[in-house]
């Protein structure tokens, strides 16, 4: 057996030869990372309750005027359009009629026979107020496509157009049914779509035609100053539906009303005013 040197062993007792070194440790690997759990899944919106069925009743039948077709009168409310845009009262009382201004439906007493023409319509449609609501009106007035004859007055025209419907037969409806005239609108066009829900894809429930429809409420999720102008109407029809239709598709009998009128050659003018009572 080959022996180890003598003079390898002392060198290495006296520390003159050093061994290799130990590997240093590896550290531990670290721990994976918890998995993250999935979020949950949202739950699905539920659908819309199905609002309680209503009574039929019978279909009373409206009857629109023809519109008005006049290139002097959409200049006219072009330039309103304008006017009230800027605010602009000065400007506006040189397109109202200077004499013989009527104020319809003024239960409150706010017409002045003696005061200018323009103070009436102000006076009408409240353009003092703070928050320029008057002045959204008459915008909503001038925009309004639905324009036609003033039944009783000559050479005037008022917007929203009056319908025509047998009033005995709307009599009748409002008995039968132990309702007010002021629940029962018209639809702008036959055809208009009653869907499920406030909502534009909501599905059909009933297609109504140029009839009476009784209004149950107002769906203004917005909380807009004006929800019956700019609001689903909630609606009861007369096959005994209830369902939705779409904002400012359907008319009052008995909403307000701006009226032009003409005299002979001269340009249309802001001539009445239909609404506003208490």
């Amino acid at each position: 057996m080959r022996r180890t040197p003598i003079l390898f062993n002392l060198m290495l007792a006296a520390g003159l030869i050093g061994l290799a070194p130990e590997a240093p440790a590896q550290a531990p690997a670290p721990a994976p990372a918890p998995r993250q759990a999935a979020p949950p899944k949202a739950a699905p919106a539920p659908p819309a309750p199905a609002l309680p069925a209503q009574k039929p009743y019978k279909a009373v039948a409206v009857t629109l005027p023809a519109p008005t077709r006049d290139a002097a009168l959409d200049a006219l409310r072009k330039d309103l359009a304008e006017i009230v845009k800027r605010k602009d009262r000065a400007a506006l009382a040189q397109k109202v009629a200077a004499r013989e201004f009527f104020w319809e439906r003024d239960f409150s007493g706010g017409f002045d026979p003696k005061k200018p023409s323009i103070d009436n319509l102000v006076a009408a449609l409240t353009l003092d107020a703070d928050d320029g609501s008057g002045w959204d009106m008459l915008a909503a007035f001038v925009a309004e496509p639905s324009i036609g004859p003033l039944p009783g007055r000559p050479a005037t025209v008022c917007a929203p157009a009056i319908p025509q419907l047998d009033e005995q037969a709307r009599d009748a409806l409002l008995e039968s049914t132990a309702t007010d005239g002021v629940e029962w609108n018209y639809p702008r066009a036959a055809g208009l779509q009653v869907r499920g829900a406030p909502q534009a894809n909501a599905p059909v429930i009933e297609t109504l035609g140029l009839n009476l429809v009784r209004v149950l409420g107002f769906e203004d999720k917005d909380g807009d100053a004006d929800p019956v102008r700019n609001a689903w109407a909630r609606v009861a029809t007369p096959g005994g539906k209830a369902g939705f239709v779409a904002p400012n598709a359907l008319v009052s009998p008995y909403t307000d009303r701006i009226c032009y009128v003409k005299e002979g050659a001269a340009p249309w003018r802001i001539g009445g005013y239909i609404g506003g009572g208490d």
